[in-house]
């Protein structure tokens, strides 16, 4: 739910500097843009955070080698993708590919829900839940992958 949180919040307040005189961020297309990277900083320094890294690990299916190195991988390229979010010239770019990277790491997902994975030490999403949160954070990547 914190993704959700993060990516709410802050297209809220970048829209609201936004109408405050925040010219770059006038306008709801920079505000989704603010809002999905603060997502994606939140998510991709979780990776490497140590009371959740182990988890991560954990929710990579079984038959994937070296989950240690995919979680390192991914928790970079999620950094990366929310700095290119911030840039007008990468956004669409960084969105598609943030947008691919979900669609990828989605399987990992449905494993974890499916094998009662634990993450913080809860257990992870539901899987009707976590699928329709994919789903509003994909269109969030595709907005502004073909937006404006």
């Amino acid at each position: 739910m914190a993704p959700l949180i993060a990516l709410v919040v802050g297209t809220a307040l970048a829209r609201l500097a936004g109408l405050a005189g925040a010219t770059a961020l006038d306008g709801w297309h920079p505000a989704l843009r603010v809002g999905l990277a603060l997502m994606f900083v939140l998510t991709g320094a979780a990776h490497f955070g140590a009371a959740r890294r182990n988890d991560l690990i954990a929710m990579v299916p079984p038959g994937l080698p070296r989950p240690d190195l995919l979680v390192t991988v991914t928790g970079v390229l999620e950094i990366v993708g929310a700095v290119g979010l911030l840039v007008p010239a990468t956004a669409p770019w960084a969105a598609a590919g943030l947008g691919l990277l979900m669609l990828a790491m989605f399987p990992a997902n449905v494993s974890a829900a499916r094998r009662g994975q634990t993450l913080g030490g809860r257990p992870v999403t539901r899987l009707g839940r976590r699928t329709a949160l994919q789903i509003v954070f994909v269109a969030t990547a595709a907005v502004i992958s073909f937006g404006p």
